[in-house]
């Protein structure tokens, strides 16, 4: 008669060499992509109280940190604006002198060769009330509208020298105008990384501090809603169509299930954005000392490429990237 236990998977566990070399998910800098931010008219950089160790940087301190994240072996940076002044339809996202487009420039000059350069193609950060498209008559946002300024935007961040644009407006149709639009201006080769299923989700506060959101009222009206995840697919079918390069979940740790569904479903690589509330949950937790900071990083980070991300755009990229390339 079997004496048991006759099967020990514990043998597989009995030192960091064996979980080592057993390990199914393995995290690689190359596959991590560093969200920045660039604020006009400051002369230091300026911290993000949300956002722990998190800056709004200047043209000089973006080159630079930009540099450190190359040398960490980060795979991308994703750049967004702050600019100094706004209006209703975001006119300074669209200005070759507009602060996203310069800094696409300044990262492209000094780094471009080295990693892969993505911009934000959304219009929040530049409207005076901080919806993500032009308003029509009655205040709600104007999908047709909103997509002419994404076209131009797409453009102008591509004429900058942007390797991708991501449009993160959740506009029905934003894709398949981003790359008409890219394509009859010469841009072919100008990647579109479609934020597929962009949820209407609390986790984004401290980025409205981060860029300074003009924000009145929400956006649930064009972001998805947190209880739907097969109209993620609905999202999918069409942003595949339209032609995206990639695509992308937003935010990531309270949506594994819908990363690991657009997994199963295309061929595209899939994306993931580790955003800002996810990102401060982790400093709060563990400044307060209830939390394993560095281990709780890498478990989160882990479970978001075991769901099926190969590519996960965080605010500790640069971090993990430093401490995956000594260990």
């Amino acid at each position: 008669m079997s004496q048991f236990p006759s099967s020990r998977p514990r043998r597989l566990r009995s030192s960091r060499a064996v979980r080592r070399l057993v390990t199914e998910t393995r995290l690689d800098p190359a596959g991590l992509v560093l969200p920045m931010f660039v604020r006009e008219g400051i002369d230091q950089p300026q911290p993000i109280t949300s956002m722990p160790g998190v800056l709004q940087h200047t043209r000089d301190s973006l080159k630079r940190a930009a540099v450190e994240a190359v040398e960490a072996g980060v795979g991308g940076i994703m750049l967004f604006g702050v600019p100094a002044e706004r209006d209703a339809t975001g006119s300074a996202a669209v200005r070759e002198d507009g602060v996203l487009n310069v800094a696409i420039a300044d990262v492209v000059a000094e780094v471009g060769e080295q990693t892969v350069v993505m911009s934000d193609g959304c219009l929040d950060e530049f409207t005076d009330h901080g919806h993500c498209g032009v308003l029509d008559e009655r205040g709600g946002v104007d999908n047709d509208e909103t997509l002419k300024v994404y076209a131009d935007m797409a453009v102008a961040q591509a004429a900058a020298g942007a390797h991708m644009v991501g449009p993160s407006g959740m506009m029905d149709g934003q894709i398949g105008v981003m790359r008409e639009a890219l394509d009859a201006a010469g841009h072919q080769d100008v990647s579109l990384i479609a934020y597929t299923a962009k949820y209407a989700s609390a986790l984004y506060g401290p980025f409205r501090e981060a860029v300074d959101s003009k924000l009145k009222g929400d956006r649930r009206t064009y972001q998805q809603d947190p209880a739907n995840a097969r109209e993620a697919l609905r999202e999918l079918e069409l942003d595949v169509a339209e032609g995206a390069d990639i695509v992308m979940v937003k935010p990531a740790s309270t949506y594994l299930d819908v990363i690991r569904d657009v997994r199963e479903a295309t061929h595209l690589p899939v994306a993931a954005y580790q955003v800002s509330g996810e990102y401060s949950m982790i400093e709060a937790a563990a400044a307060n000392g209830w939390l394993d900071r560095e281990r709780l990083v890498d478990e989160q980070l882990m479970a978001i490429a075991r769901a099926g991300a190969s590519i996960i755009l965080t605010y500790f990229a640069v971090e993990v990237a430093q401490r995956l390339q000594d260990s």
